[in-house]
């Protein structure tokens, strides 16, 4: 009998064994995912779906939900699941659960059958988005994957969102980008548990909208001169009769698509419609929207101020609006309608008899309180029709709209004023949600606003503020991020500007609080992009980047510098002077420092790849280091860098302009004079500079270079002449100026000459960080 017994052991011990082998067991490192859900238990074991795999669904509205799976098994392992009504063992399971709140789920996996429980279709969506995300990175992809084997992880996950309102803003006006990308976004927006689409249609630069009783927004608002060469903010203004040929729209048949499709993966489409102000491409289509009733053109770049609004004071603009919002309602079935409300500048109000009439009428005392009838007019107009209007936190100027929700983006101030008042609220703020902001070091990033917004800031968003009362917290519906298009002209740019901040994002309006937590989100995040890759997103990899910091001891004339990553816990390899950086250079533990010419390499290593851009600096030890500098001319005192050495520290500037190195001169040349404190020869001088058309900064037009022995009579060695050329985007110069060796010189003069006048008029500003003697 002992054989026997023997016998069953290793029968159930090979069964054991088989089963371990056929359904693996992952260690929590193994589980990524983004946003992390509420309560997550990790058991032995795995559920394998197979061609023979099932879904069981509690109705037949949920079919169309199974795409979210059954698309990817489709492209990657050549199958799809049937759909049933009843069964058990090896199927995924759809289960409705009463008990359950609106956008929670339930998941229960083992290694027989995997179960979602939800109230509705949203808490499928994100139980199926879950399940996604437990699957092998190998599940996105587009062709078919070779002995691909689809493990999910046995778990027991209950999960709730912590915020209503999870939103993702695209800027379709300023740049147009078709359908297809949109319906991309919105897949993306669910991989995210994100719900709200927030798409911005109208502004100055585009109409793209199909308005069946106003044809001209599309056939003349939708479209623009092409200035696409220019940096947005330096573009001309246009001829009313110039042939525009710039831009896009969606009819309505498109955006039922969208609808339709963002419905299915359990988001909801807000439209923007801007009023009074960002309408100049409706004015352009019908001028009589406007106080003046002046032709204009749809403007190709920067607007600033904003004074071609719509006219407060004529009736035929409300009901040009309420024709407008009648079809605007009809394609969009949601709750809300953004109706803009921010940056009118009420000029033209000042003067137009129609404005001030309406004023006397109502008994208004400024057009700000004219702007809140406007905006509380639309929202009457829209309540009427079970819709809520959300506007910019320009809508509590004046007294806000009595049902209105505020969306806060000069801050947090806005969101804490309407929630005192009752209003709810919708957290953007500049500082954490703007993602048209440069996200790492902009001398390796695409063109962007000159603003930082790195991905560890936007972790820190917290919508809730804390001096908030119980009562107002309540009305702090979520937050949303902000992807303003001015200088997003392709898809590819614009993934890079939302990946992955996008995903911070949705941690930190799904996940609680308490979990919150940076370091954790990091590691994952940085799985995740293996993710990224598969699912061909053009994913910024800013974070991995080597930030470093340098200062100089002016009496010792000995530099450090510091490095680190956004990524905590990163290996950080350099090499100097003309060393190689590779897997087996120095690694990084301490700063480094230095007193003679030299250039410095590093990057962020994993598994002896560079992570990231590498950062090259080179500090260049020429022979006015740290010398006395003398100025005809100050610099202005907004940007005076680190005072009268900086252009002689050898610390040179960023294309962004703020970062504390550049000195600027308006309305003056830069007139410097250095005492290289004894006799030097000299054969050149170099000048570096930095031109952002966009902000009104220009390159030098004239830069003359002398030179003296007593500092009294000057010598007049070289010279340039420059002509302006357009510059879409920051740019770094350094204007070397060679000239026949000149012996005995201790004191240099260099003269250098703005820009006369910009191409829209007016003084350019002249930055320098550096003037490099030799």
């Amino acid at each position: 009998m002992k054989w026997i017994k023997l016998v069953v052991v290793l029968i159930a011990s090979a069964l054991i064994s088989c089963t371990e082998k056929k359904n693996p067991s992952f260690t929590q490192d193994q589980l990524v995912l983004i946003p992390q859900p509420k309560s997550v238990t990790l058991n032995s074991g795995s559920f394998k779906v197979d061609a023979q795999t099932q879904f069981v669904i509690a109705h037949d509205s949920l079919e169309v939900i199974t795409g979210i799976l059954n698309d990817l098994f489709e492209k990657s392992a050549g199958f799809k699941l049937d759909i049933a009504n009843s069964g058990d063992e090896n199927t995924i399971q759809l289960v409705q659960n009463t008990a359950i709140a609106e956008e929670a789920y339930k998941l229960d996996v083992t290694n027989e059958k995997v179960v979602v429980e939800a109230n509705s279709k949203l808490g499928f969506v994100y139980g199926l988005e879950t399940i996604r995300q437990l699957l092998p990175a190998a599940i996105e992809s587009s062709s078919k994957v070779l002995d691909l084997e689809l493990y999910i992880p046995n778990v027991h996950i209950d999960d709730a969102p912590q915020y209503p309102y999870r939103g993702s803003h695209l800027d379709v006006s300023r740049h147009f980008f078709g359908k297809e990308y949109i319906k991309k976004h919105l897949d993306r927006m669910a991989f995210l548990k994100l719900n709200t689409f927030h798409f911005h249609l109208v502004d100055d630069q585009g109409w793209r909208i199909e308005i069946k009783k106003y044809p001209k927004l599309t056939e003349v608002g939708a479209f623009r001169v092409d200035q696409e060469n220019k940096h947005w903010n330096a573009r001309t203004q246009n001829d009313p009769d110039a042939e525009a040929t710039y831009g896009g729209f969606y009819t309505q048949e498109d955006i039922k698509e969208i609808v339709a499709y963002a419905s299915e993966k359990g988001i909801r489409v807000i439209p923007e419609i801007e009023m009074p102000a960002h309408v100049m491409s409706a004015i352009a289509a019908y001028p009589w929207l406007s106080c003046k009733e002046e032709s204009i053109a749809v403007p190709s770049g920067g607007v600033w101020p904003i004074t071609d609004i719509y006219c407060a004071g004529k009736e035929s603009t409300f009901e040009f609006l309420e024709d407008v919002l009648t079809e605007v309602m009809a394609l969009f079935p949601g709750e809300y309608i953004h109706a803009g409300g921010d940056e009118a500048t009420k000029t033209n109000w000042e003067t137009c008899p129609h404005c001030q009439r309406r004023m006397r009428e109502e008994g208004l005392a400024n057009t700000s309180e004219l702007q809140s009838y406007f905006m509380k007019r639309m929202e009457r107009f829209l309540s009427k029709h079970n819709k809520t209007l959300i506007g910019w936190d320009e809508i509590l100027e004046g007294g806000l709209p009595e049902k209105a929700t505020v969306m806060s983006w000069r801050g947090f101030e806005g969101g804490w004023e309407a929630t005192a008042a009752g209003h709810d609220v919708i957290m953007t703020p500049v500082s954490h949600m703007y993602f048209d902001y440069y996200q790492g070091n902009p001398d390796n990033e695409p063109v962007a606003f000159n603003a930082f917004l790195p991905l560890e800031k936007v972790y820190e968003f917290r919508p809730a503020v804390d001096s908030m009362s119980v009562e107002q917290k309540k009305h702090v519906l979520g937050g949303q991020a902000n992807l303003w298009s001015e200088y997003i002209a392709t898809e590819s740019h614009s993934e890079y500007m939302l990946f992955p901040r996008l995903f911070a994002l949705s941690e930190t309006l799904w996940s609680p609080e308490e979990k919150l937590d940076w370091t954790n989100f990091s590691v994952r995040v940085r799985k995740m992009m293996q993710r990224f890759d598969v699912m061909g997103i053009n994913y910024a990899t800013s974070a991995f980047a080597v930030q470093p910091e340098s200062e100089i001891d002016l009496e010792t004339g000995k530099i450090t510098i510091s490095l680190q990553s956004e990524f905590p816990d990163t290996q950080i390899r350099y090499a100097l002077r003309d060393s190689e950086l590779n897997a087996d250079s120095e690694v990084y533990s301490n700063p480094i420092a230095f007193d003679s010419t030299t250039s410095v390499k590093a990057a962020v290593f994993k598994d002896g790849k560079i992570m990231g851009a590498e950062m090259q600096k080179y500090f260049d030890f020429h022979q006015a280091v740290a010398k006395p500098v003398t100025y005809k001319f100050e610099y202005n005192a907004s940007y005076a860098s680190t005072g009268a050495t900086a252009l002689v520290d050898v610390l040179r500037g960023s294309k962004y302009f703020k970062d504390g190195r550049w000195q600027g001169w308006i309305n003056n040349p830069a007139v410097i004079t250095i005492d290289l404190e004894g006799a030097k020869e000299l054969r050149e001088v170099t000048v570096g500079s930095l031109e952002e058309q966009g902000t009104g900064i220009y390159f030098p037009q004239h830069i003359k270079v002398e030179v003296s022995r007593d500092g009294k009579t000057f010598e007049d060695v070289a010279q340039m002449e420059r002509a302006f050329e357009p510059n879409p985007g920051a740019k770094i110069e350094n204007f070397k100026m060679k000239f026949e060796s000149r012996k005995n010189v201790q004191f240099v003069r260099v003269t250098i000459e703005p820009l006369a006048e910009t191409p829209k008029g007016g003084g350019a500003w002249l930055f320098l960080d550096e003037i490099l003697v030799k």
